[in-house]
């Protein structure tokens, strides 16, 4: 199949069902360093530092998050515009990029993540929006595995072509909270992502999704990138350090910092 073939053929499983698969997205090479990166960080407690990186404060249930970990060392520095999903990401976002969040997530046994999002919401955040031939969504997340996500594991689970949906799923309550802490796997419609080590998911956040609960010893980890339009802001108040700003190529920059702050001339 030709490139233009190929091209044709993602955007009409993405308009379909509001993800595609990325096979090997990373390769060896990359997972073992980023893998012995997570490893060399130390026990920290829920919003607790290690450098730029911070260990994220929520619900136990959902395993440990690393946030912003665009700050914590090359490897990470590479997926800002990794070759294996920054074309599509900017086919699909449109008007520029910008990282609105990055981070790591590691669960064990037990442990899961909630149904959220749908394109019920109709959020301009996550919206899924096609007009004169082009896409225009307001968020795209890549999830690569960094550990083989199969039977058992808690996997991530979408139900596909929900972000085009006009109702909500039915098994969400009149309020959302009592749905934090529970997992994805009585959401009827919802399929399981297997993935090999590194395989990715990338997706636009208005499908509704998930995990399913972790059935199997031992932990599931994974690397997740979100890409929002460039004049959009980071989730949870992050800022890159200057030391970041300083080392990253031209096109990385523009991404981490699209807009640069507009500050007056500092007093002597």
């Amino acid at each position: 199949m030709n490139l233009k073939k190929q091209q044709e053929m993602e955007d009409y499983l993405f308009d379909l069902q509001g993800y595609l698969i990325l096979p090997a997205a990373l390769s060896g090479r990359e997972i073992k360093q980023l893998n012995q990166a997570i490893d060399a960080w130390p026990e920290l407690e829920p919003g607790q530092w290690h450098g730029h990186v911070q260990r994220q404060n929520h619900h136990p249930n959902r395993g440990i998050n690393w946030q912003n970990i665009i700050e914590g060392g090359d490897c990470f520095e590479g997926l800002i515009d990794h070759p294996s999903w920054i074309d599509k990401v900017d086919r699909y976002v449109d008007n520029g990029l910008y990282i609105d969040e990055a981070f790591v997530s590691i669960r064990g046994p037990g442990q899961s993540i909630n149904i959220h999002a749908g394109g019920h919401t109709r959020s301009l955040r996550g919206q899924f929006r096609f007009h004169n031939q082009q896409f225009f969504c307001g968020q795209i997340n890549v999830l690569v595995a960094l550990t083989a996500i199969g039977s058992g594991d808690g996997a991530t689970m979408v139900i596909p072509g929900s972000h085009k949906s006009n109702l909500k799923h039915p098994i969400f309550e009149a309020e959302y909270s009592p749905l934090i802490g529970e997992s994805m796997d009585n959401a009827l419609g919802a399929v399981e992502v297997r993935l090999g080590v590194g395989d990715a998911i990338l997706f636009v956040d208005a499908l509704c999704h998930g995990a399913a609960s972790r059935e199997n010893c031992g932990e599931r980890r994974a690397i997740i990138y979100r890409y929002g339009p460039r004049w959009g802001n980071a989730r949870f108040g992050y800022e890159p350090s200057i030391q970041l700003l300083n080392r990253l190529s031209p096109v990385r920059k523009r991404i981490v910092q699209p807009i640069k702050p507009n500050r007056p001339p500092e007093k002597s």
